[in-house]
């Protein structure tokens, strides 16, 4: 076996059937996702990293659910449909039988223990090699072992049989080497033995621990690889689990990351999924989200309190305080706080997004500034650009949304509803409290206000005895006062 690859005579099976009832959901629980991914990807990618021959999930609960997911992480996997039998022997079984002639090592994992890594999962291989064992399993020492099934082991220390937690007696629940639920097995051994499991325990199941019991009865070697890291071999059953889980994979995450060149200010409230990507230089603050597949660019400064989902940011930026989502913002730019980022925003290079704004499926040219207090939808907008406070694009007549186009080096007044579909060209100004409903030409200056009218008297007049009157009035009186006395001056 190389470094980063094992050899072809492995074939790897995921145990993807469960029902997983303690999760109380819908969805099935393999298909709940940490780190950016369900749980069942994450064992299909460490899966791929041991370069097996064959990879073949097992499923049943909600079958094309699960099907269709595993599938479009890992197109080339088998999929195995088992049958009404339950347990893992069943599964394992039906398994085999598609993998035909195949004579090689059976690797066995469970799909709702996300967190075994590469060096784990080799390290049991090897040792299986090197023992020249029949089954090889993987084994853990915790605290508590509550849930887990017990590894015997005779008087001589070896690995003797498996207990489950319902099937165990008082001295055995005890035992405190718990079963990780991953195993190796030679292809022959799983064929002689597996339709000699019977389903007589306190489950009705097949299980595929019992493989391991007759296989020391027929004197076969049987071994045992004690994982040192016990986080490794979490199993998620309920939603607490799935929770430790994701915590325990971000600690990892963020360590790597960290190791990497990136600085996270503070590793409890900062989570990133293992599909994004980060380069050496960017900062992350508290409280910030790196979600799915974002890439972030050397000299980034992310947070504090920022989610980024599928975004791609550029050298220098700085993103406070912002959601996004499908999003790109170029090098240097800067957003936040308090902007929301729908899919489709694209933000120039030097470009500015700013307190209280929203943006969708528009795109801000190199330069140009939406500074606050403003709605950008269904926009492009050129360079150099400066949109006043409180600048809107109302691009949906009810019916159709519509686009408007904003020239470059075009700045707005302040309080601007541009009423799409609307051109504006370069270098165009507008108005204070514009709406403009009809393009602007290069260079022009579009105003729609009416002259302002002032009504002399109308709150004495309309809302006598009311404070603002009173206050009118003295504001009257003192003026005329002053007025009197510059008219005796003069």
């Amino acid at each position: 076996m190389s470094e980063s690859t094992l050899d072809s005579s492995l074939a790897v099976v995921i145990l993807a059937a469960g029902e997983g009832t303690r999760m109380r959901s819908s969805l099935p629980k393999v298909l709940h996702r940490i780190g950016g991914r369900p749980l069942v990807g994450h064992v299909l990618d460490t899966a791929r990293d041991l370069a097996p021959s064959h990879v073949l999930v097992v499923v049943r609960h909600e079958r094309d659910q699960v099907a269709d997911a595993v599938l479009g992480v890992s197109p080339e996997v088998v999929v195995v449909d088992q049958d009404e039998i339950p347990g893992t022997g069943r599964a394992v079984e039906v398994a085999l039988d598609r993998l035909g002639g195949f004579d090689g090592d059976v690797l066995v994992l469970s799909a709702d223990v996300p967190l075994l890594d590469f060096d784990t999962l080799a390290a049991l291989v090897r040792a299986h090699r090197d023992e020249r064992a029949e089954a090889t399993l993987l084994s853990a020492v915790v605290d508590d072992p509550t849930g887990y099934g017990r590894v015997i082991r005779d008087a001589a220390g070896t690995v003797a049989r498996i207990v489950e937690q319902k099937d165990a007696t008082d001295e055995e629940a005890s035992i405190r080497e718990i079963n990780a639920g991953v195993y190796v097995f030679r292809a022959g051994a799983l064929r002689a033995h597996l339709p000699q499991v019977g389903t007589a325990n306190a489950q009705g199941e097949k299980y595929l621990t019992d493989v391991i019991g007759l296989l020391r009865e027929s004197d076969a070697r049987v071994a045992a690889s004690i994982v040192t890291d016990v986080s490794l071999t979490l199993g998620v059953n309920d939603r607490a689990q799935l929770s430790e889980a994701a915590r325990l994979l971000n600690a990892r995450t963020v360590r790597r990351w960290q190791l990497a060149g990136v600085t996270v200010q503070d590793p409890a409230t900062t989570w990133i999924d293992v599909t994004a990507t980060l380069a050496p230089d960017v900062t992350l603050l508290p409280g910030t989200q790196i979600l799915r597949a974002t890439t972030v660019a050397s000299g980034a400064v992310i947070g504090p309190d920022t989610s980024l989902e599928d975004c791609e940011v550029g050298e220098d930026a700085v993103v406070r305080r912002t959601d996004a989502t499908l999003a790109v913002i170029g090098a240097g730019a800067t957003v936040g706080p308090f902007a929301f980022l729908r899919p489709g925003t694209e933000l120039g290079a030097g470009g500015k997004i700013g307190t209280f704004v929203e943006t969708k499926n528009s795109r801000i040219g190199e330069g140009s500034k939406v500074p606050h207090l403003s709605y950008i939808g269904d926009t492009t907008i050129g360079r150099n650009v400066n949109l006043g406070a409180g600048a809107i694009t109302a691009n949906y007549d009810d019916v159709v949304k519509h686009r408007t186009e904003i020239g470059d080096e075009v700045h707005s007044g302040s309080h601007n509803v541009f009423v799409a579909p609307v051109r504006i060209g370069d270098g165009a100004k507008t108005g204070a409290g514009a709406v403009i409903r009809k393009d602007v030409p290069a260079g022009a200056l579009a105003l729609s206000v009416a002259p302002q009218r002032n009504v002399e008297g109308w709150v004495e007049n309309h809302r006598p005895g009311t404070g603002a009157a009173e206050a009118a009035i003295r504001a009257r009186s003192a003026q005329k006062a002053d007025d009197g006395a510059q008219e005796q001056g003069d």
